[in-house]
């Protein structure tokens, strides 16, 4: 049987795309969920997979066609035998290789959405476990609601059209946005411009050798994001540290009791949930600024993104209603975001709707870094490597377990005081875990 492979609905607002990359050959055989083409849309680039299991008999296209929903990809013959398959034309790089889970020992019961009580420090410290690498680095990428055409039409008057506020449903950008704003920044004296990083360069050559390799589309959408971020952004960083002492025991004594799929525990997971409950208490990190109708908007919901290291760029999917989720479950959402993450599996819309971000680089290294606020989102918090480190407690030194954090906010939205209070809040709940119920 014959069947076709279609670009299939990839999320809200992504109408069309480009191929950027072929990763079969005719008369390949595949396997159910097999990548067939890459595909770049506005927001992300995506693998297409196959819906079957089968051989590819025709490919219908090549690098650089521009496809809609719905137009086929390739044929595939199902029903065939595929325990010969051959390897796609394009490798797949090691990093797309799924981890293998360890074997599920004794099931605990980790899914209450409690961390336990602080317990007295024993007479020896845990081994320091390694913070997740999943979870990496400051940089992301911010979709814009607004119509190719519109933003052909913007750059064309050399607009950034990050600095324009949307007034079609859901912030959607229109033409005329983009003419309301060249009127109000002519009339208001102030210059605008597409990038800010497009002065000419001199000839490095000169000076010797050199090499060119063209951006990455990830890193093109993050570079032009960063910039967005960080002209509309006033940035301040609060610095603070938690003692992890206590929840290292108990987060070891649990490590080797998974859940029948494999996950483990991780401190990102519990870091979030911290958060989650952090931003009811302070709803104000929870927040956007609407600078054109004067408010700050209040989010009721809490949705938390997190930057995940890939071979092309980092990319944000999004964790949704984190604070109505247990920490096991979180483990097993964040385990499965960073792995499509990778794998080029997750979809536009996943990366959409965050209301405050997570950066961890603890599995790299760092004492501290400034992460950027992901605009239009009023914050986000940057998590550093673990280390041991002496504190006086009682009447003697101690070696205890310290993590290092770093919240970037809008200063506009929040003040220096009350972001202090916030970082300190969320490292008295990972230090006294029943902080969050008190």
């Amino acid at each position: 049987m014959i069947e076709a492979i279609t670009v299939p609905d990839i999320g809200e607002k992504v109408e069309s795309g480009k191929v950027v990359g072929v990763l079969v050959s005719v008369d390949d055989r595949v396997e159910k969920d097999d990548g067939i083409i890459e595909f770049e849309t506005e927001k992300a680039v995506v693998e297409i997979p196959s819906p079957a299991a089968g051989r590819i008999v025709e490919i219908l296209v090549k690098e650089g066609d521009e496809l809609k929903i719905g137009d086929t990809i390739a044929r595939l013959e199902t029903g065939t035998d595929t325990s010969e398959k051959r390897e796609p034309a394009a490798q797949k790089s090691t990093d797309d290789v799924q981890p293998q889970k360890e074997p599920p020992a004794e099931q605990t019961d980790i899914s209450a959405d409690r961390v336990p009580a602080a317990q007295p420090p024993g007479p020896k410290e845990p081994t320091e476990k390694e913070t997740s690498a999943a979870i990496q680095g400051a940089e992301k990428i911010m979709p814009v609601p607004a119509a190719p055409s519109v933003r052909r039409f913007a750059r064309e008057l050399g607009v950034d059209i990050r600095s324009v506020n949307g007034s079609a449903p859901g912030g959607r950008i229109s033409e005329q946005d983009v003419k309301d704003f060249v009127k109000g920044t002519l009339t208001s004296g102030i210059s605008f411009q597409a990038k800010t990083d497009t002065a000419v360069l001199p000839d490095f050559s000169q000076w010797g050798e050199i090499e060119t390799v063209d951006m990455a589309t990830v890193r093109r959408i993050t570079a032009d994001s960063m910039s967005a971020s960080w002209r509309t952004v006033p940035h301040v960083t609060q610095f603070d540290s938690a003692d992890i002492s206590h929840l290292n025991q108990w987060m070891a004594s649990v490590s080797g009791k998974v859940k029948p799929t494999g996950t483990r525990l991780t401190i990102t997971a519990v870091i979030m949930k911290v958060v989650a409950e952090g931003l009811r208490k302070f709803p104000y990190f929870n927040a956007s600024m609407d600078r054109k109708n004067e408010q700050i908007i209040l989010k009721q919901y809490v949705h938390i993104g997190m930057a995940v290291d890939t071979e092309r760029g980092l990319l944000v999917p999004v964790v949704r209603n984190v604070d109505r989720k247990s920490i096991r479950d979180l483990a097993d959402e964040i385990a499965d975001l960073a792995a499509r993450a990778r794998t080029k599996r997750l979809k536009p819309d996943e990366m959409e709707g965050g209301t405050f971000t997570l950066s961890n680089q603890g599995g790299i290294g760092g004492t501290n870094f400034t992460p950027i606020v992901y605009w239009p989102q009023a914050a986000i918090l940057g998590v550093s490597r673990t280390a041991i480190e002496p504190r006086y407690i009682g009447e003697a030194w101690q070696p205890r377990s310290i993590l290092p954090l770093s919240l970037s906010y809008d200063h506009r939205i929040n003040d220096g005081a009350q972001s202090a209070r916030f970082l300190r809040w969320v490292c008295d709940a990972l230090e006294y875990p029943m902080t969050l119920y008190s």
